[in-house]
C-alpha cells in the first residue's frame, strides 16, 4: 500500500489543474483571440460610460463646476451620496416628475410592442401563405424598416404639419376638421405612437415570418385530420410553436422603444406631452446654460434599473412557460 502525503496530492491537483488548462487554451485560443477585441471595443465604448455615469450619479456636476482645460477650470463638483435618486424619485416637477413620466414612458413602450407584435403577427402568417406577388409584398412592407429613422422622424413631421400637412388636407376634403397632431395635447404622443408603430411593424413581422417558417407543416396537417378549426391550429400550433421567436422579439421591443429616442424629439421636440424618461434625461444634459450631468445620469442608471428589472422578470416568465410545455 503506497501512502501519498497531503503535500504531494496537492501538488499533483495543481498539475493536473494547469494541464487542463493549458489544454484548454491550447483547444480555444482562436476563439479567445477573435473574441478579445470585440470585448476590449464593447468594455470601451459600454462599460466605460456606464461605469463613468454611475459615478455622476453620486456627484453633483454640471457644465460650471466640470473641469474646462480651456478656460484652465478645475472640476469642483462634489460627490452628494443618493441625493440625487431621493429627489428624482420624489416626483417634484424640478425634476421631471419621475413617476408621471415613467407612466407615460411604460405607455408609450406597451402601446409601441403592442400593435408591433400583433400588426407583425397579423402580417406575418398573411404572407406565410401561397400567394401571388407574395415576394412583392414582403419588399414593400419591409421598406419603411429600411428608411433611416431620422428621415421618416421628419417625413412623418410634414404629413401630420397641422398647417400645411397632406393629412390635414385629407380630413378637410371629406369634411372632417384639421388636428394639430403633433401640439401640446395628448393627440401627439397617440401622433407618435402611430409613427413609431409604422417604424417597428417590419421588425416583427420579418422575426415571426422566420418563426412560422420553422414550425412543422405535418403539425398543421395533423391538427386538420384531427378536425381542428383554423382559429384552432392558430392558437394550438402556430402559436405555441412562435413561443421562443415571441419572447426574443417582445423583448427587444420593449428595451428598443423604451429608449426610442430620435421618433420622439425629432417630430415633437420639448413636448411634455410626450416626453418619456430618455428624452427628458437628453433635456437635462444638454439643455439650458447648466446642462446638469449629475440629473441625466441619474436618468440613465434609473432606465438601466427599470429595463432590468423587466428582463428579469420576462425571463422568469419564459422558463416558467416551458417548464409548462
Amino acid at each position: 500500500m503506497v501512502v501519498t502525503s497531503p503535500a504531494t496530492a496537492s501538488g499533483t491537483a495543481r498539475t493536473r489543474g494547469r494541464g487542463r488548462a493549458a489544454r484548454f487554451l491550447e483547444r480555444y485560443w482562436y476563439v479567445y483571440a477573435m473574441t478579445l477585441p470585440v470585448v476590449v471595443v464593447l468594455g470601451t465604448l459600454v462599460v466605460l460610460p456606464l461605469l463613468q455615469g454611475l459615478y455622476f450619479s453620486f456627484t453633483d456636476i454640471n457644465a460650471n463646476n466640470i473641469a474646462n482645460p480651456v478656460l484652465d477650470r478645475p472640476a469642483t463638483y462634489r460627490g452628494v451620496g443618493l441625493t440625487n435618486y431621493l429627489n428624482i424619485l420624489s416626483g417634484g416637477s424640478a425634476y421631471g416628475s419621475f413617476w408621471a413620466t415613467l407612466a407615460r414612458t411604460l405607455i408609450w413602450t406597451f402601446a409601441c410592442v403592442f400593435f408591433h407584435y400583433t400588426i407583425g403577427l397579423a402580417l406575418a402568417v398573411l404572407l406565410h401563405r401561397r400567394m401571388r406577388l407574395r415576394s412583392l409584398y414582403r419588399v414593400l412592407l419591409i421598406l419603411p424598416w429600411a428608411v433611416p429613422v431620422f428621415v421618416s422622424a421628419f417625413a412623418w413631421k410634414y404629413l401630420l404639419n397641422a398647417r400645411f400637412g397632406p393629412v390635414n388636407w385629407l380630413l378637410e376634403t371629406v369634411g372632417l376638421p384639421p388636428q394639430v397632431w403633433l401640439g401640446q395635447s395628448n393627440l401627439a404622443l397617440v401622433s407618435v405612437i402611430t409613427v413609431n408603430v409604422w417604424l417597428g411593424v417590419p421588425f416583427m413581422m420579418v422575426a415571426l415570418l422566420g418563426g412560422l417558417q420553422s414550425i412543422s407543416p405535418q403539425l398543421y396537417e395533423a391538427a386538420e385530420i384531427d378536425g381542428a378549426t383554423p382559429w384552432q391550429r392558430f392558437r394550438e400550433v402556430t402559436l405555441p410553436g412562435l413561443r421562443p421567436v415571441s419572447g426574443t422579439v417582445v423583448l427587444l421591443g420593449v428595451i428598443w422603444t423604451f429608449n426610442m429616442f430620435p421618433v420622439i424629439y425629432l417630430m415633437t421636440g420639448n413636448n411634455p406631452h410626450t416626453r418619456i424618461l430618455v428624452t427628458y434625461a437628453f433635456e437635462r444634459f444638454f439643455a439650458g446654460a447648466t446642462r446638469d450631468y449629475a440629473i441625466a445620469s441619474t436618468y440613465g442608471v434609473l432606465i438601466l434599473s427599470v429595463l432590468l428589472v423587466f428582463a428579469t422578470i420576462h425571463r422568469r416568465v419564459m422558463r416558467k412557460q416551458g417548464e409548462d410545455l
